[in-house]
């Protein structure tokens, strides 16, 4: 069954008549009574519906006093990370630019030992090669002085088979009128040859100390290079750390700025 908004209307009208009437027809002072113990009931309800705000509004104010407080002290925790990232920041940046002095320092050291180091080389093989040279003039000088040595042997041995020759030879084939001129001359040839020889172990003895020095140079720049190295490293990995701790101070930085601006 449907009913219709007019006789909605009519209906709700017919009530409020009927109230009206019942009203009109009740004892004031029932009604003043009922009407005051319905006042109090709202006043009842609504004093407790503020004790329970009053209530709400010191619990909330507590809580966001206690956020703000832990957020005081999260903001003063993060200003003293900021302050101590500042500083290493700026330890990690004194000590890159220290690194990069000392890496300077040892690339001009070990240029400057290079060049040295190529500079002796080239000097002791220039004395090399004149060892060699001096040596090979010295050997040659020797083998021509053994050839001619055999040659005037054999020239003694050929007029020891001369009769007539004889005569003015004496048993070790030596002529006999000149025989002391010629003990002088083979003394001062055995002079020279141990000359020469003392010479030629001077200059190996020589070539032994220039290519131990040789070595030694070589060995130095070695070390040298391996030092540059290991600097080289120190200064990439300061850079890393650098780079890192910069890149920790910017996210940190941004977000304290972000958490302040919320």
């Amino acid at each position: 069954m449907k009913i219709s908004q007019k006789k909605l209307k009519k209906y709700e009208k017919e009530y409020h008549t009927m109230r009206e009437q019942q009203a009109q027809q009740e004892d004031p002072i029932e009604r003043f009574e009922r009407e005051n113990r319905r006042l109090q009931e709202a006043n009842m309800r609504l004093e407790q519906e503020n004790d329970d705000l009053a209530h709400e509004l010191v619990t909330s104010k507590i809580a966001l006093r206690k956020d703000l407080d832990n957020a005081e002290e999260k903001a003063d925790a993060l200003n003293k990370e900021l302050l101590m990232t500042k500083q290493k920041l700026i330890d990690a940046e004194e000590e890159k630019r220290r690194l990069e002095d000392e890496s300077a320092q040892l690339k001009e050291m070990c240029r400057r030992e290079l060049d040295k180091a190529e500079s002796e080389i080239r000097k002791n093989s220039s004395i090399i090669g004149d060892y060699k040279q001096i040596c090979s003039q010295l050997s040659e000088r020797l083998e021509k002085q053994q050839t001619a040595n055999k040659v005037e042997i054999e020239k003694i041995r050929v007029m020891d088979d001369c009769e007539r020759c004889r005569e003015f030879f004496n048993k070790e084939g030596r002529i006999k009128g000149l025989s002391s001129a010629k003990e002088v001359l083979d003394e001062d040839t055995d002079e020279e040859k141990e000359t020469l020889k003392n010479q030629l172990r001077e200059m190996e003895l020589e070539l032994a100390q220039t290519k131990l020095q040789l070595v030694e140079a070589e060995c130095k720049i070695q070390d040298l290079e391996h030092h540059l190295g290991l600097a080289l490293n120190e200064v990439q990995a300061a850079k890393k750390t650098w780079f890192n701790r910069t890149l920790s101070s910017i996210k940190t930085a941004t977000g304290v700025q972000g958490k302040e601006t919320c």
